[in-house]
């Protein structure tokens, strides 16, 4: 489709506070201050955001993901508009335009539904100064909500555009050695390191490393450069576009 395209995504513990879920500002205007900066710079991005969920809990009360879908899709509903409100004012800040696209599993079901979202993407892409926002359509996906995540939608995306690489920012710096705590630099085969996940995740959060090292898979597979990246440090990302960067570098199989 293009050149040099890059696919960042957001999980929902870099988005939000990890005490009450709610959106954490400064942790946003941080990241957005970054992409714009690749923007800037002409690399073109698309940014798959969680946080949808999270943030609409405390419309609801509540402090932690609820059981029950219908709740989950009322607090995606509200958390899903606070959400690109909150992006749309900061990315202005830099003459930059978002653009929401929710998506379900049932868009790349056929050829031609997968199609039609390419060719939005594309016409999208074409504008230096548009910046897609994509999201699952969780208040109305029950099975992505129950079964789903971000890092999966996020290889369906970059598989159908083809991009060049991948960055999926976590709240560390890449997958540790779980013996020593040392990054892994590098990985090229992935089926090595499956062995280092910690089955874990936050409160908030609907994937983890497990889920993570699953999409990643996918991903090189299909011939797609992906980071795990620390979220809290966005500032890294243009070093990382450029081979530079602090993370784990998953090399592509083909």
């Amino acid at each position: 489709m293009f050149s040099d395209l890059t696919l960042i995504k957001a999980g929902t513990g870099i988005l939000t506070k990890s005490d009450n879920g709610t959106l954490d500002r400064a942790a946003l205007v941080h990241l957005v201050a970054a992409i714009a900066g690749l923007v800037d710079a002409g690399q073109r991005c698309l940014f798959v955001s969680s946080g949808a969920v999270g943030s609409g809990l405390a419309a609801f009360g509540l402090s932690e993901y609820p059981q029950d879908t219908a709740t989950r899709q009322a607090c995606a509903a509200v958390g899903q508009a606070q959400l690109m409100q909150t992006y749309s004012s900061l990315f202005a800040n830099f003459d930059i335009t978002v653009a929401q696209v929710l998506l379900t599993a049932a868009d790349f079901s056929t050829p031609e539904r997968a199609a039609y979202v390419s060719d939005t993407f594309r016409r999208l892409l074409a504008e230096p100064r548009i910046l897609p926002i994509i999201n699952e359509n969780d208040s109305v996906a029950v099975e992505e909500l129950k079964f789903g995540d971000n890092d999966m939608l996020s290889v369906h995306v970059a598989k159908l555009v083809k991009v060049q690489r991948m960055i999926l920012l976590t709240s560390t710096d890449g997958l540790l050695d779980p013996e020593t705590s040392v990054l892994i630099r590098e990985v090229t085969d992935i089926d090595s390191v499956f062995h280092h996940v910690r089955l874990e995740k936050g409160r908030f959060s609907m994937g983890g490393m497990a889920s993570k090292l699953g999409a990643i898979r996918c991903a090189v597979d299909a011939g797609i450069e992906t980071h795990i990246a620390n979220g809290r440090h966005p500032e890294r990302l243009a070093d990382i576009i450029a081979g530079t960067g602090l993370s784990t570098r998953f090399h592509p199989q083909i």
